[in-house]
């Protein structure tokens, strides 16, 4: 009772190739997160092998993470950068810099932060190389 099947399809061009992140964001973060909806419950998700084909996997494990960062024996503190939206490339690795700067182990990226006009990843890349 009261009880419906969806199917929803997108097209690949709304994501970018071989970013997981961007995947899940999009599909479960935006679909979980309609208001109008009280109850929601995803059955299946169908990803074509043309596009599981551009994700590369991880290129190392933790344990090369400690080493780079000579920190051991506890868990790694760190934060998103925020606002999500809005930041120019070069504000973003300022923010990037204190935060390091404040004692945190890293920074990430928002999920729906990938390479945007306003904020292209290269711009983000150099700036936030710079400030480390």
């Amino acid at each position: 009772e009261n009880q419906y099947i969806a199917y929803v399809a997108y097209p690949l061009d709304l994501f970018e190739e071989g970013s997981v992140t961007n995947l899940f964001t999009s599909v479960v973060g935006n679909v979980f997160g309609f208001k109008a909806l009280r109850a929601l419950r995803l059955e299946d998700l169908r990803i074509p092998i043309s596009y599981v084909k551009t994700f590369q996997g991880p290129p190392h494990g933790i344990n090369v993470e400690r080493d780079k960062l000579n920190k051991y024996g506890r868990a790694y503190l760190g934060c998103t950068i925020k606002p999500k939206l809005g930041l120019s490339a070069k504000n973003y690795g300022r923010a990037v810099y204190e935060c390091l700067r404040g004692g945190l182990d890293f920074t990430k990226d928002d999920e729906s932060v990938n390479s945007q006009p306003f904020m292209r990843w290269r711009d983000r890349f150099l700036f936030v190389a710079e400030g480390l």
